[in-house]
């Protein structure tokens, strides 16, 4: 039966919704009809993919519209196509079948499918004896949708796709491509409107800002040589094991000889066995993922699932994980499933509704950032961002990720003045929707990745962040392997910027952290949130008459942090203790480290991971109160602090701080063993830049206690040896 002459219309206008009824092969009473739109040809004659000739093809339209009886069964064909002295191939993609199959439609459409990253966006594949890419996206409400790229001359009426009706997802396989193509998707409204072209929510490989298309290519690597390093983490404890991470900013930690960044590779080389000497234990990168504009970090993305293409090919930062793994080093990424830019190539009002977002502004729109906050509450949407992560951890091979902003998504009321929100369903300020959001990541990777390390960042007092989230537990129980702790950020800091004169009455600024320091598994993090925006670097945030005692009071609390109870943190620069205000527009001052000065405090950073690593007892209990014990508490008129930390079966460690610029000669105190004492780490040693005052390497306790030197602004580490 011949199609009405408005389909044909349509078709050729490229606005025909159902494309496939109208091109490709179809069985009929006499036989099989081809029909194919093959813009520039002439002539054109079908083939079976093996070669064998099926039959002409008559042009019935100048536009490229051909059709023609072929023989045999429909079948994926290809056609010669001839015009004048040319001749050119091409297969048509609307001879093929659907990739997807009920069980993807099943799942899609229940929000538990767990591999969508293998399903939606562009996968480079074999399909029915052809090799090519298949399409698929998720645009439930859309009238139409198109592939366009440079393939077909970014042309809508080339390549309209398959709408599966039950699920929302249209999909097309396009013969003959390969990898590295550019494609967007074009999307016509149910109102007719056509929407900004769009990236893929699922691209795994985007230009290069300021470009924005959607690139075709494959994922990770095929040749890990990880697997030692995986099967350790997935046997033990992280709890209980040396935590010390290097936060890195991968577009300013170090830049090419022109000023670029460094690829992938080119940061592997040298990165790697920098975190390696320094003692660091994981490598932390600000997000890795696409985004348009390099002030924001990387924490408005556009590309969830594409690894940046500032540091070159998504392969190149499979190898860099690879690569730490082979050297020992964990590789964690930030995430951020709190909120999405509105950049209108991106997730914005995707296929013409708030598809991603919410409708309702109160719901949908992030006063703090200007941008979108994700339906956590849509199935679809939820299950996009859990397979995202289950993404990175399967692909990418990473230990484990910090996900951004956690406070943001778990009230309905942050950063919003009264009528500028919504209560929930109990008339709360709790985000339901986004507590089952988080509890269904976490418990998705856990029990598909065991070892993976997941890390809030959450600033409130939210009950249970880092309890497992079984069902049977509390509601509040968010799953997370660890949580930031922001209050021994916020009150140290403060307490270092004190003059030490005053300091003696806010000892509680030290002391309070610790009351509540085993209440969920912690992470210590001196951040970059804490260096940037005016905040000026660690070193200047230091009190002190003068630069002596400001490298002395920053050595003074490094290795405070570092004997406190709870993973480490150190952003980038901190180290070797960067003097301006970490910026993403440069390369860190690496300079400086040719000055005695910043190169004793790297040289004390590096001594205090390999004694955090050595010493179980500063480690294995980080988050059991049993692990901690106070020697001195109260001693606030002489700003010193001392504690113990143990570990069952270990030597017990005493660290002590000395937090004014006095020298304290013959000091009590408590030790809990009589005996030898090794001063394992004196942050005032002459080769950390200090007056070089101490104990000669021991000190003895009798009775319960030692006298000992305590140095000017310093800490002690002093190891039990009987």
């Amino acid at each position: 039966m011949k199609p009405p002459a408005s389909a044909m219309t349509a078709l050729l206008a490229g606005t025909h919704a159902d494309p496939f009824a109208l091109l490709g092969l179809h069985a009929g009473p006499e036989g099989t009809f081809a029909r194919a739109l093959l813009p520039g040809a002439e002539q054109a004659s079908a083939f079976s993919l093996k070669g064998a000739a099926l039959g002409k093809l008559a042009r019935v339209d100048d536009r490229g519209l051909f059709e023609g009886k072929v023989k045999g069964k429909p079948r994926p064909v290809k056609y010669r196509c001839r015009a004048g002295s040319h001749e050119w191939w091409v297969t048509d993609p609307y001879s093929f079948g659907p990739v997807l199959g009920p069980t993807d439609d099943f799942l899609i459409n229940e929000g538990t499918h767990l591999r969508l990253f293998d399903k939606l966006g562009a996968h480079c594949l074999n399909h029915e004896g052809a090799d090519g890419v298949h399409f698929a996206v998720w645009a439930p409400n859309a009238a139409l949708v198109s592939l366009v790229g440079d393939f077909n001359d970014w042309d809508g009426a080339r390549h309209p796709m398959r709408k599966r009706l039950d699920i929302g997802v249209w999909e097309l396989f396009v013969p003959d491509l390969g990898e590295g193509r550019a494609y967007k998707y074009r999307i016509v409204g149910a109102d007719g409107t056509v929407q900004p072209l769009k990236a893929d929510p699922y691209a795994f490989a985007s230009e290069l800002r300021p470009k924005t298309a959607s690139l075709t290519t494959r994922t990770g690597k095929g040749d890990w040589g990880d697997a030692a390093h995986r099967k350790f983490w997935a046997s033990v404890d992280p709890r209980r094991q040396p935590i010390s991470i290097y936060e890195v900013h991968p577009g300013s930690w170090q830049r090419d000889d022109n000023g670029w960044f460094l690829t992938w590779d080119e940061m592997a080389a040298r990165l790697i066995p920098y975190v390696v000497d320094m003692g660091f234990t994981h490598i932390e990168f600000l997000p890795v993922s696409e985004h348009p504009y390099d002030p924001s970090w990387g924490y408005q993305t556009t590309g969830l699932y594409a690894p940046s293409a500032r540091f070159g090919d998504p392969q190149g930062f499979a190898r860099f994980v690879d690569g730490a793994h082979r050297a020992g080093v964990g590789v964690l990424i930030d995430w951020v499933p709190a909120h999405f830019p509105v950049d209108e190539h991106g997730l914005a009002r995707f296929d013409g509704t708030a598809l991603y977002e919410h409708e309702d502004p109160k719901l949908g729109f992030h006063p703090d950032w200007n941008t979108a906050i994700y339906n956590f509450g849509r199935r679809e949407v939820a299950s996009f961002l859990v397979n995202n992560a289950l993404f990175w951890a399967e692909r990418y091979h990473v230990d484990g990720m910090r996900v951004d902003a956690v406070a943001s998504m778990l009230y309905r009321d942050y950063s919003r003045k009264a009528g500028e929100w919504i209560p929930n369903a109990e008339g709360g300020r709790e985000n339901w929707e986004a507590v089952d959001f988080l509890r269904a990541t976490n418990r998705a990777l856990h029990a598909s990745h065991p070892g993976i390390l997941t890390i809030a960042e959450e600033s409130t007092a939210w009950p249970g962040v880092s309890l497992p989230a079984y069902d049977e537990g509390p509601r509040t129980a968010l799953g997370f392997g660890f949580k930031w702790n922001m209050g021994f950020m916020h009150d140290t800091l403060q307490y270092m910027q004190r003059d030490p004169v005053h300091r003696q009455h806010h000892h509680n600024e030290i002391t309070f952290g610790l009351t509540y320091a085993f209440s969920e598994n912690f992470v210590l993090p001196l951040s970059h949130d804490e260096v940037v925006h005016g905040k000026g670097s660690l070193l200047t945030k230091m009190s002190g008459a003068d630069d002596w005692q400001k490298f002395a009071s920053l050595r003074a609390y490094y290795g405070l942090m570092w004997g406190y109870p709870g993973k480490k943190l150190l952003f980038m620069g901190q180290e070797f203790a960067q003097r301006r205000e970490w910026s993403e527009e440069r390369g860190l001052d690496w300079d400086l480290i040719g000055a005695p000065a910043h190169a004793g405090v790297q040289a004390l950073v590096r001594d205090l991971n390999r004694a955090y690593c050595d010493l179980p007892a500063l480690h294995a209990r980080d988050c059991e109160g049993d692990g901690f014990e106070w020697l001195v508490v109260n001693d606030a008129g002489a700003s010193v602090f001392a504690w113990l930390r143990k570990c069952p079966g270990e030597a017990p460690v005493a660290v002590i701080s000395n937090l004014t610029p006095q020298l304290h000669g013959s000091y009590r105190l408590p030790l809990p063993h009589d005996g030898r004492w090794r001063e394992a780490v004196n942050s005032d040693a002459a080769i950390y830049g200090g007056s070089g005052q101490g104990n000669g390497g021991t000190v003895t306790a009798q009775d319960g206690a030692a006298l000992i030197v305590l140095p000017p602004l310093a800490t002690l580490i002093l190891v039990y040896e009987g």
